[in-house]
């Protein structure tokens, strides 16, 4: 069995704390045992070997995510299955997708509440950079001030025209029946009756993660996986604060994986599961002989957790190709291809993770400057009463 290694601490950006990783690139075999029964919600459940499986798979996922971000040259692991699959990070805030989200769209603009929720929910409905880019490329910066159905939906639906993609593979995202004859038409349209329903306001004034979720779930075409993973994204903003510890909504993918975890006990309970992964974490840890740093020393949060089931699930199909989960899906889709873009690892201030000075967008193609949050600070040479980041708009390419 691969032992784990001291950790070593990448290289970081000036003005942030290092990002402290394990140096373990294996997911080591299962130790002869595993563990014994747990009760969770008060059903007792007995762990099966992926249960080992996965907080291995969360130190070794992590140690790729530091050597790739310490500038290391591949093989960024000796594991077989993770060189040459997709994985995402241990951590949802550490994705490209979300990086992106948070330095480019969350922290970028202006920062009255509604405006953000504008931004990021034209960002998440499509999911995929590109068509951000197209966006702001065509339109200049994404505004509900200055917001407009005709000129939005031409600019989308020229791409369509060109057969070009507008949505992201990642998650299934159901057109709401709202009137328009197009899927994006009718994302629009959502986001219209979103804005004007005041659910910026109704998701800020609730009293816990739970009520937000209802209100954002209430929503035509939402369910409640979206509404959850949507409210994820909100609360990375300034105007929301809640705790990732607060409340988790459990996807396909993660009860895929708990029910390999557990068996068909954990049916209906595995909230509570997810729950008892994120209590038990350094114990477990620990138990297995690992070190497990975390992101700049935050804990593995309930979404994280619930994140690592979908991966664990995806994992198992070759690892242990014997257990079954609920969809009987055998094998993993996607395959590695290296992006050869800088990583960025800028996480929301409130976190207390780094400064307050978000990446510049070189990595993502644009040409702006880096930009602090301050008060007053000038957007485009004008003076707001609230917090800013001077951006130019990304050009489309």
């Amino acid at each position: 069995m691969l032992q784990s290694a001291p950790p070593r601490l990448p290289s970081a950006p000036a003005g942030e704390l290092p990002l402290a990783v394990p140096a373990v690139t294996e997911v080591p075999p299962a130790l002869d045992g595993g563990v014994g029964p747990v009760i969770i919600h008060g059903r007792r459940l007995e762990p099966t070997p992926v249960f080992d499986t996965y907080w291995r798979f969360a130190v070794a996922r992590q140690a790729l995510y530091g050597a790739r971000l310490r500038g290391e040259a591949p093989p960024w692991t000796e594991d077989p299955i993770l060189a040459v699959h997709r994985f995402t990070n241990c951590y949802r805030a550490a994705d490209r997708v979300s990086q992106f989200l948070i330095t480019q769209v969350t922290y970028c603009g202006d920062q009255s509440w509604r405006e953000v929720f504008f931004r990021t929910h034209v960002f998440k409905i499509f999911n995929r950079i590109s068509t951000w880019r197209l966006l702001t490329g065509e339109i200049g910066e994404v505004t509900w001030a200055d917001y407009d159905f005709g000129r939005f939906n031409a600019v989308l639906q020229a791409r369509l025209d060109a057969n070009d993609r507008l949505y992201s593979a990642a998650y299934i995202m159901p057109p709401p029946r709202l009137g328009e004859a197009r899927k994006h038409a009718n994302h629009l349209r959502l986001i219209e009756l979103m804005m004007s329903d005041s659910a910026p306001e109704k998701v800020a004034g609730a009293a816990s993660m739970k009520e937000a979720f209802e209100v954002l779930a209430g929503y035509p075409g939402m369910g409640a996986f979206l509404a959850y993973q949507y409210l994820i994204d909100l609360n990375y903003a300034v105007g929301l604060d809640f705790s990732e510890m607060d409340f988790v909504v459990p996807g396909p993918g993660a009860r895929d994986g708990i029910r390999k975890c557990f068996g068909p006990a954990a049916s209906g309970i595995e909230a509570d599961v997810i729950r008892y992964m994120a209590d038990v974490q350094e114990a477990q840890f620990a138990r297995l002989g690992l070190n497990f740093d975390g992101l700049r020393g935050r804990r593995l949060q309930l979404i994280d957790c619930q994140n690592l089931f979908c991966e664990v699930d995806k994992y198992a199909r070759a690892a242990h190709p014997d257990i079954a989960g609920i969809s009987g899906r055998t094998r993993i889709k996607q395959a590695y291809r290296r992006d050869a873009a800088p990583l960025t690892a800028w996480f929301p201030p409130k976190w207390g993770l780094n400064g307050a000075t978000p990446p510049d967008d070189k990595a993502w193609g644009g040409s702006r400057p880096a930009a602090s949050v301050s008060k007053d600070l000038k957007c485009n040479g004008v003076v707001r009463q609230s917090v800013l980041f001077d951006c130019a708009p990304l050009q489309a390419r």
